[in-house]
């Protein structure tokens, strides 16, 4: 009888087997604080401050209070997100490459890369006092500070994966990371807008200079003519703006090298074989599902990017809130920031597909309107309210549709593994080429369009381009985008069948060697999810 009753308890507590008692035991010792998780979450801060005050000001920034001719800044701008999207591959292999040290494989990256990012930061916001070689000037350090920022980014990004080895204690770290992510760009806007908010730049209102073919000449005259002191003033601010910006970027990274700890054992490699590139390259291309998903969210990636890059110029010249544009970008950020939650339910209520339709084309309306109507602050409001939520979806949604792109794939290909990285890096490398190519192609558009640096007003040429770049290519961008998602093959009755089948693939081969199958299997369906956020 007392055998018996003994036999009856294996499963209880005592008895376990050893292997489940190292596991859990293991699981113990990996679980995070929440001082950790914090400290590891304020680590993502610096790519989205500086990030967004680049992204919102560094345009109008080039134009007005540097003075760069239109033409070169488009040159600056594309050349530096362009190369924004290289250096990402090639800062991956190096870190690949790295050995072991005392401080891990990634904080020195992070690190050593720090200083050097913050002085190539205030570079870019610092006139300098040379007639010749502006332009390379802010093409040298724009370049700079894009590749050592991609130098902090990249490993703080992999670094989810040597802080912990228990994926409940990755996945909330990762929810600190994108909460306090998501906040750092409602602190960019704000820290740049407010500050340099505070200064009125001066501008120039006659028509002389406009008459002027030469921009070259205009500057030249305008330097001799206009009184200049209101101008120091706004490139003092931008200065001290970045000054913030840069101590916050120090203070970030100083906490993240602190509070971390960065665990070598916790990477555990799982790949059977070396993984081709070029052939993993070859069949995610020639998946149809992700090449439909990600030719959808490059035009609204364009859309937004446009928009993004033109409304402090549209609000200036065309709507006329030269005091304002910093609180109405401001308003667009906390839309998108308060509304992230609700696109998160209603994707888990209504379906991913619904949610893309629903979320995209919400902004539509709005824009037609604020091009439509004559000059109104609340109008203008609005918008951006409304366009914050469409942010918010098509910030959201890419994230959450490629990892049902890759368990199709994974379906498809099933003996081919290890082509996670190809999915969500080219989707990077195509999202910053497309910022690269707004940014270019608006800039070099307002050029064409006669932009009069500096000036109170602006040719009706320049106005048409404006209501064009931040209205009417938008709207025509998420309209292609919409109907590329109708093509998209992978809705929620779909999604449903590809679980299904890929826990009966993962339940066959194999699921006798873990004594935590079902557990196993239980974290694995957010384990594409993960990587998503990680990239």
């Amino acid at each position: 009888m007392a055998g018996g009753g003994g036999a009856e308890r294996p499963g209880s507590g005592g008895l376990l087997p050893p292997a489940l008692r190292q596991h859990r035991r293991r699981e113990s010792r990996e679980r995070l604080s929440v001082c950790s998780k914090l400290c590891y979450a304020v680590g993502g801060a610096p790519y989205q401050i500086t990030g967004c005050a680049l992204g919102f000001f560094l345009q109008i920034y080039l134009l007005d209070v540097a003075q760069v001719d239109a033409f070169y800044a488009s040159i600056i701008l594309f050349v530096g997100r362009v190369w924004d999207a290289i250096t990402d591959p090639m800062v991956g292999f190096f870190i690949s490459k790295t050995p072991w040290t005392r401080f891990g494989r990634l904080m020195p990256w992070i690190m050593f890369s720090t200083p050097f990012a913050i002085i190539s930061y205030f570079l870019i916001w610092y006139v300098p006092d040379i007639s010749t070689g502006q332009v390379m000037w802010y093409l040298v350090f724009y370049c700079a500070f894009q590749t050592l920022v991609t130098c902090f980014h990249v490993p703080y990004s992999a670094l989810t994966m040597f802080i912990s080895r228990e994926q409940s204690e990755r996945d909330s770290a990762t929810a600190y990371r994108m909460t306090v992510e998501v906040l750092g760009t409602v602190l960019g806007t704000a820290i740049q807008g407010q500050i340099v908010g505070k200064v009125d730049t001066p501008c120039v209102g006659s028509p002389f200079f406009f008459s002027l073919t030469n921009s070259s000449v205009a500057m030249e005259e305008l330097n001799m003519t206009h009184d200049t002191g209101g101008l120091t003033d706004t490139r003092n601010a931008y200065m001290i703006a970045a000054g913030v910006i840069g101590g916050l970027y120090v203070l970030c990274a100083f906490i993240l090298v602190l509070g971390v700890r960065e665990r070598r054992e916790s990477c555990e490699l799982r790949s059977d074989e070396p993984v081709s590139f070029f052939q993993g390259l070859k069949l995610v291309m020639n998946h149809r599902p992700y090449i439909k998903l990600i030719a959808g969210f490059l035009f609204t990636s364009l859309a937004f990017m446009l928009l993004e890059g033109n409304f402090a110029l549209f609000c200036t010249y065309t709507l006329g809130f030269r005091n304002e544009f910093q609180n109405i970008l401001l308003a667009i950020m906390l839309s998108a920031t308060l509304t992230i939650p609700f696109w998160q339910w209603f994707l888990t209520r209504f379906g991913k597909k619904s949610a893309v339709y629903v979320g995209i084309s919400s902004a539509i309306p709005f824009l037609i309107l604020v091009v439509l109507l004559d000059s109104n602050l609340f109008v203008t409001y609005l918008v951006a309210v409304a366009a914050g939520i469409s942010v918010a979806a098509a910030f959201l949604l890419p994230w959450s549709m490629l990892p049902d792109v890759i368990d199709d794939f994974k379906l498809q290909h099933p003996s081919s593994h290890g082509h996670e990285a190809i999915f969500f890096s080219f989707y990077v490398f195509f999202t910053k080429f497309t910022a690269g190519v707004s940014l270019g192609i608006s800039t070099l558009s307002l050029d064409f369009a006669g932009y009069q640096t500096r000036g109170c007003s602006q040719p009706d040429q320049v106005h048409f381009t404006l209501k064009m770049l931040v209205s009417a290519v938008p709207v025509g961008l998420i309209l292609l985008s919409l109907l590329l998602f109708k093509l998209y093959p992978i809705d929620e009755e779909k999604r449903s069948k590809n679980k299904k089948a890929l826990q009966d693939l993962r339940r066959a081969p194999g699921s006798e060697h873990s004594p935590w199958g079902e557990e196993s299997n239980s974290s694995s369906e957010s384990d594409n999810t993960e990587l998503a956020s990680i990239v």
